[in-house]
């Protein structure tokens, strides 16, 4: 919370530095660098000990974290202010409010939390979908100007938040697991989109942190997590975390075990190359799941089978699918001599991925020679990457590199697989099914970016092992809703004549954040204006209207005078 008064921003030469954050600019005091010696370098802990004041820049409103860090300093006539703002934004709390108890997560988390910490729960995974942060010292920021589901709608300073990710249990996020996947509809059939993105953490005494092999590597050490994914019914089913260390390929043995516990038997699974061995596809075939499984058209295990198809389908419209602008034809084989049962392969061609592969060859060979001219009459070992496009020639007597001739057929084979790629089902099915249900799990790779961009958890900002765990488990809750949330606003969307800007989420968001209450004289807050159209197309995607939202907003008003 914050001073009502402004000090002066403290003299502390290499230690104060500025980070604008929405409408204000915070004030962080650097409290220590600490070296990691994997890396090389220090990492620096700092704190935000206020806000800079918008009229002065040599002043600021300070916060608890100042009286901590410099209690020396003479405080002005003042108190912190643990009131709220006199104008509140209700819109996006209204809709969370109700997607929260159509979705049945209310009362599933209710069976493992205690009244007063489940509002604390629903708020935190209610700030990462409206403000797009998941930084606990700036949540009371958050709570200031919005309504929250705790008792009386209490705001909880940053260090309070920071106490209650401590204490979340492990009882208490797999018991939800469990509830959440036995709610299920186990008697369908469904596919599951399993994937999974690695975390970067500046933590050291995280068990799961180490170092793997990122997507992106930024040089810090990472932890693995993972998602499955209902592609029918669009909705987030369980996740995973895993040391940064272990790979997709092994991990995937233990998800199949976690799936078979959480009671599913007639399911597939949609997974992309990184997942592909032979051993997990017995390990699917000794479950008695399905698989949809994609294989680069270079890759060895088809290579020749595109080869022996190439010509046969490309041009033949009973094989267009045009959603996709690719040709696909299907042909069932066994996947390898000793296989017990023959699988299904769909080829499919795409001219502008044809297009797009061959230049990028073309572009590889041109700089692959040019660095190869560069280095003749050189004592040097280029490498299989080089050997597998030229012969490559040394001088007997020094060893020196003197000439190099491309492999014509290596190269032309290579540019022969251009535009081809191919999907293995274990189930019979047409190459167009194959494709829509393979091309289902963009979902799942969506809910990925927008964990990333939209939850702000690219990285999570914890020093302990049941912090990082409190804080994935919170973001998962967070991901089912705001999944919700764009499935929603994604069908009406499809209903309107126009395409509109407004109806992505973030936009949704920011335009139900402009529902406001103000609090007059009287002390009670009231919605400030009527309803705008835009907020009225956006609330219909939430079987909302109006009047839904005066009478919830006389709630709010209710709630926030019996707490005073």
């Amino acid at each position: 919370m914050y001073l009502d008064s402004m000090v002066k921003v403290p003299v502390a030469p290499g230690r104060i530095t500025y980070r604008p954050k929405a409408s204000a600019t915070y004030v962080e005091y650097l409290i220590e660098n600490v070296y990691d010696p994997k890396v090389k370098y220090s990492r620096p802990t700092r704190k935000a000990i206020g806000k800079l004041s918008k009229s002065d820049p040599g002043m600021m409103q300070p916060n608890e974290n100042y009286r901590k860090y410099f209690p020396d300093v003479e405080l002005p006539d003042g108190k912190f202010d643990f009131k709220r703002s006199s104008c509140l934004k209700v819109g996006a709390y209204i809709v969370l409010k109700k997607l929260y108890k159509d979705s049945s997560l209310t009362e599933i988390l209710s069976q493992y939390f205690s009244e007063k910490d489940l509002g604390l729960f629903l708020d935190l995974a209610a700030y990462s979908i409206i403000s797009e942060n998941n930084a606990a010292q700036y949540y009371p920021d958050y709570a200031y100007n919005h309504p929250l589901f705790t008792q009386g709608m209490k705001i909880y300073s940053d260090s309070k938040i920071s106490d209650f990710l401590q204490k979340i249990t492990d009882d208490q996020s797999v018991g939800f697991l469990n509830s959440w996947n036995e709610s299920r509809d186990h008697r369908e059939k469904i596919y599951i989109s399993y994937d999974s993105t690695n975390k970067n953490s500046e933590a050291g005494d995280i068990e799961i942190i180490e170092y793997g092999k990122p997507k992106v590597d930024v040089g810090l050490p990472i932890f693995n997590y993972s998602i499955a994914y209902d592609t029918e019914n669009k909705v987030p089913l369980f996740y995973e975390e895993y040391p940064g260390s272990i790979n997709d390929v092994s991990q995937l043995e233990f998800m199949l075990g976690k799936a078979h516990g959480f009671g599913y038997r007639k399911i597939g699974f949609i997974l992309d190359r990184g997942y592909f061995s032979r051993k997990n596809l017995e390990l699917m075939d000794s479950y008695g799941y399905s698989f949809v499984i994609m294989v680069k058209g270079m890759a060895s295990l088809v290579n020749s089978l595109v080869i022996a198809k190439k010509g046969s389908f490309e041009n033949k419209r009973a094989c267009s699918i045009p959603e996709y602008r690719v040709y696909g034809t299907t042909v069932k084989q066994k996947m390898y001599p000793t296989d017990q049962k023959e699988r299904y392969f769909h080829i499919y061609h795409s001219v502008a991925k044809e297009a797009a592969e061959r230049e990028q060859i073309e572009s590889k060979l041109e700089k692959m020679s040019n660095f190869l001219k560069q280095h003749r009459n050189e004592v040097r070992d280029f490498g299989a990457g080089f050997q597998q496009y030229y012969n490559l020639t040394y001088d007997e007597k020094s060893g020196a590199f003197v000439y190099f001739e491309e492999k014509f057929q290596a190269v032309e084979r290579e540019l022969d697989l251009c535009g081809y790629f191919v999907i293995i089902t274990s189930e019979k099915m047409t190459a167009k099914e194959a494709i829509n249900l393979y091309k289902s799990r963009d979902a799942s790779e969506k809910l990925f970016r927008g964990d990333k961009a939209y939850l702000c958890n690219k990285s999570l900002r914890v020093h302990s092992n049941e912090a990082m765990s409190s804080k994935i488990f919170i973001e998962f809750v967070a991901l089912i809703l705001r999944c919700k949330f764009y499935n929603l606003l994604k069908e009406e969307s499809e209903e309107l004549e126009s395409k509109p800007n407004f109806m992505t989420v973030p936009a949704a968001l920011k335009e139900l954040d402009k529902i406001e209450m103000v609090r007059q004289l009287d002390g009670r807050y009231r919605l400030d204006h009527a309803v705008t159209k835009t907020q009225k197309t956006i609330l219909k995607a939430f079987d909302l209207n109006e009047q839904n939202i005066k009478y919830r907003a006389e709630w709010i008003s209710e709630q926030l005078t019996n707490a005073n």
